[in-house]
């Protein structure tokens, strides 16, 4: 493809590049403090899934996404994602194979 627009496409997708990096580095960091959570819960016999501060969590993103010009049902449908795959985690320290 011969284009002018080129060269600001390719500036644009490097810059998406870099963006997709950090959220994958900010999602394994965020996992990591999940980790210890579910190792805590177990220890003391706690749930792994908690309603009520899932509940608040996505009001709080929403309200964040709203602000920051992101659908707020796009922010809810990206946490509720990212806790089940928590609670699946903790769900296998709470049983021991992790």
């Amino acid at each position: 493809m011969s284009s002018p627009a080129l060269p600001e496409l390719e500036r644009l997708r490097a810059s998406i590049d870099n963006m997709d990096a950090i959220l994958l580095h900010t999602l394994a960091e965020r996992f990591k403090l999940t980790q210890q959570v579910g190792h805590l819960k177990a220890e003391h016999d706690l749930p792994p899934a908690d309603k009520s501060r899932e509940a608040r969590q996505i009001e709080r993103l929403k309200t964040l996404a709203d602000e920051s010009g992101l659908d707020p049902a796009f922010a809810e449908k990206f946490l509720n994602f990212i806790v089940a795959e928590v609670i699946r985690h903790h769900e296998k320290i709470r049983g021991g194979q992790e």
